[in-house]
């Protein structure tokens, strides 16, 4: 008996390691994303060069999946169908998301842009509830509730972060990028896909990218002709630590815990990102800003809250 508690809380503290770690890189994306976009870097082909390198970068730990690369990209076992759903979480979760992020910010700001993104756990929440019945009950909506109510408090809402135009497409845009995320966590745990977290993970960001990137040509950007190595330093640890390490563990994580469960703790990214400001881009920290991090601890306690007569999910 003994022992199986001390394997079951060996799995935990494993499972919210994992969590904390690709929470942690998420919120460091947006700091080097900030830094890169203030040098004057074009957001769309930055994301996509970002998703590509990422994608090339995982390719040695898809060898932890299978002895060759062949076996791990393309199982025996996948199906047509299973293909399609790839390039489905590809375009979900890529794409899709970061596509609508950037076009939400042409008309709010980049703040209402990010809590709208990071909504994305209440849609999982009903979407899982309705496609994976994953329970529902009351303090897990509450910290749903909460952990969004945070997040607006650690990023700094204020009367302008949204438009007052009466014009609310930048905001369903904005919507429209957290659902896709969380469209495609569904899709992922609905799917027992024959692939290896880090094979799938390679497979979900080269899709993506390939369309982010034709969608960045297409429209006109190009590359900076003059990177400095500092602006090469930050690209790098954007695509590879921040996207490859984040998305891996991230896919890891999810095929750990419950669709609901897990995403519960993507309110940790922004309050990472406030952190990793003040200390490195040298942002000043407001009690608002505390109070959030504080309602975000409860969120994801809440959130992962077991009550008696529940269904762990």
């Amino acid at each position: 008996m003994k022992m199986h508690q001390d394997q079951s809380k060996a799995r935990t503290a494993k499972f919210l390691a994992t969590l904390i770690a690709a929470t942690f890189l998420m919120g460091s994306s947006f700091i080097a994303g900030k830094v890169l976009l203030a040098d004057g870097f074009p957001p769309i082909l930055l994301v996509g060069w970002r998703f590509f390198v990422a994608a090339l970068a995982t390719l040695p730990l898809v060898l932890l999946d299978a002895p060759s690369l062949r076996a791990a990209l393309l199982p025996k076992e996948m199906t047509l169908r299973d293909s399609a759903i790839v390039v489905l979480i590809g375009l979900t979760q890529t794409a899709g998301v970061m596509i609508l992020l950037f076009l939400a910010m042409r008309s709010i700001s980049a703040s209402a842009a990010a809590i709208l993104l990071f909504s994305n756990p209440i849609w999982v929440a009903v979407l899982g509830r309705v496609f994976l019945h994953e329970s529902l009950h009351g303090a897990r909506v509450i910290g749903l509730v909460l952990g969004i109510t945070g997040v607006a408090l650690a990023i700094g809402i204020h009367s302008e972060s949204f438009s007052r135009t009466g014009q609310h497409a930048g905001e369903l845009i904005g919507l429209g990028s957290a659902f896709c995320w969380a469209l495609s966590t569904i899709i992922n745990k609905r799917n027992k896909l024959p692939l290896g977290t880090w094979a799938l993970s390679f497979w979900q960001m080269f899709f993506g990218s390939l369309v982010v990137l034709a969608l960045a040509y297409g429209t006109g950007q190009h590359w900076p002709e003059n990177t400095t190595p500092a602006q090469w330093g930050w690209f790098l640890w954007l695509a590879i630590p921040s996207s490859t390490g984040s998305f891996g563990l991230w896919f890891l994580a999810l095929n750990k815990g419950g669709a609901t469960r897990t995403s519960g703790y993507l309110f940790l990214a922004p309050l990472f990102t406030v952190v990793l400001s003040f200390f490195i881009l040298g942002t000043t920290l407001t009690w608002l800003q505390a109070l959030g991090g504080v309602l975000i601890g409860c969120a994801i306690w809440l959130v992962n809250r077991e009550l008696p007569g529940k269904a762990q999910s």
